[in-house]
């Protein structure tokens, strides 16, 4: 009996693939789906797969933010729905959780509602394995684990070259690397290994079949790098979503807030970097590597030709804005000595009486601000004290200014306090640079050390013998304390 109802709700599902994530949802969870834009735009994505625009895909996204729900369990449904001779191969680091995942599909498709808006997609009676089972016109749905085996089956069916192009399956590879295991090397060569040898060979049609690579990065290699980076000599689309953009603004507030996500950060920015923003930053091996760093114990820093201070500077006190971060520098003849280090959010006010009391402590002879935009106005104010303010103008960006400091750091001149509270934290900084969500340590130090060797220490006589002086005095002063 034609219902007029049920027609008009076909083909709104089958035409608008978001609208069929939502649906789908509430009608096998009982709730609500709760809408963010990079839904859609994952949607967006996945429907140029089925129309044969995107042959090649990989999205990067946070974990728990909607992507197998989206790109494997709700797209092979709606697939099979318009096309039910689909094959499918579906694969993720573990065997079982692919076979959950056809398993939910399997669900979705001998369900009540789909059974009635989709009448012509038919369970095959004879095959009812959550992990391998068909349709009645021939579509397949299969399950793997990274690492398996596939004999037998392939994604896609082979056309003629001539035929009008017809969606037909795909290869949808999720989440192919256990986060634990990550980082090691022969683990994720493994699957970089299975992809190469095994997984690449099962399409059934290679101008044809598409293949989808979903997953958090990791690491640097892993399969979304290395295929990015020419790996399996197949051209990508990437689609890539950072929980933070480059606004500062939380990717799905309603998931995690800017706040919560800056806890995150604080709590392992390397995880942070690589799972949430999808920068994965080689840990001890990024522009400094931890390696590389020299240890002074307390009271053992040789004679100090001068003392600098490094600003980096910002003024507002949210938890996800970047703190300013100060930073005291010795200059000595072997190298280049960190005293001691102030990373605050604060105000105006604030910083311009911190910078007071720090050079109070360590009396400067220079104290570096850049001149950017946070930092004129107080540039303009101190210099009408009697601090030594100097101004910083750069004319290159962030990385090119740390890649010029980098021969002082591995050549082993640069030495920080062993033992302090805060050396964790600044180490971190700079081992995650340029991937860490905050750079504001990274900033000073680079300031600091790129003045301090192109200038040389050069002084007037006058303020040669009052640096000898303070330096002295000093020195005895870091003896006593140590």
């Amino acid at each position: 009996m034609f219902d007029p109802e049920r027609l008009a709700l076909r083909t709104k599902l089958e035409g608008d693939f978001y609208f069929f994530c939502r649906y789908t949802f509430k009608q096998m969870t009982g709730m609500k789906w709760s809408r963010n834009w990079h839904h859609e735009l994952m949607c967006q994505k996945l429907q140029a797969v089925y129309d044969g625009d995107c042959k090649r895909l990989i999205v990067n996204i946070p974990p728990r933010y909607s992507k197998t729900e989206i790109v494997v369990v709700c797209f092979m449904a709606w697939c099979l729905a318009k096309a039910p001779d689909c094959e499918f191969i579906h694969a993720s680091y573990s065997a079982r959780l692919a076979g959950n995942n056809t398993a939910r599909v399997r669900d979705i498709v001998s369900s009540s509602w789909y059974q009635e808006v989709f009448p012509g997609v038919q369970l095959d009676p004879s095959t009812g394995g959550k992990d391998h089972w068909k349709t009645t016109a021939s579509g397949v749905v299969y399950a793997a684990g990274a690492g398996g085996t596939i004999t037998g089956f392939g994604a896609g069916k082979l056309r003629h070259e001539d035929d009008e192009y017809r969606f037909s399956g795909a290869i949808i590879v999720d989440d192919p690397h256990k986060a634990d295991e990550a980082n090691s090397d022969t683990m994720r060569q493994n699957v970089l290994d299975w992809y190469a040898n095994t997984m690449k060979s099962r399409v059934n049609d290679p101008q044809r079949t598409p293949i989808i690579v979903v997953m958090q990065r990791l690491h640097e290699v892993d399969l979304a790098g290395w295929l990015l980076s020419g790996g399996s000599g197949e051209q990508w689309e990437h689609l890539c979503i950072p929980a933070v953009n480059e606004a500062d603004q939380a990717l799905w507030p309603a998931k995690h807030t800017r706040e919560a996500l800056q806890e995150m950060e604080d709590s392992n920015s390397y995880v942070f970097a690589g799972q949430y923003m999808q920068r994965p930053a080689p840990l001890g091996g990024g522009i400094f590597k931890t390696g590389w760093w020299q240890y002074y114990q307390p009271g053992q820093v040789p004679k100090i030709r001068r003392i600098i201070h490094s600003w980096d500077t910002a003024f507002k006190t949210k938890d996800h804005n970047d703190p300013s971060s100060g930073l005291v520098w010795a200059e000595c003849d072997n190298g280049y000595y960190l005293l001691d280090r102030v990373n605050e959010r604060m105000e105006f006010p604030d910083l311009k009486r911190k910078i007071h009391s720090v050079n109070e402590r360590w009396k400067a002879h220079a104290i570096l601000v850049e001149d950017k935009a946070s930092g004129q106005s107080l540039i303009q104010e101190l210099k009408q004290t009697t601090l030594p303010i100097v101004p910083i103008k750069v004319d290159t960006d962030k990385v090119t200014r740390a890649f010029a400091v980098t021969p002082l750091v591995e050549g082993g001149k640069v030495f920080l306090p062993m033992g302090a509270p805060w050396i964790e934290a600044y180490v971190n900084q700079l081992a995650t640079f340029p991937n860490a969500q905050h750079d504001d340590d990274v900033d000073a130090t680079t300031q600091a050390l790129n003045y301090m060797h192109l200038n040389g220490g050069k002084t007037g006589l006058l303020d040669f013998y009052r640096g000898e002086v303070e330096c002295l005095e000093l020195q005895t002063s870091l003896a006593k304390s140590s």
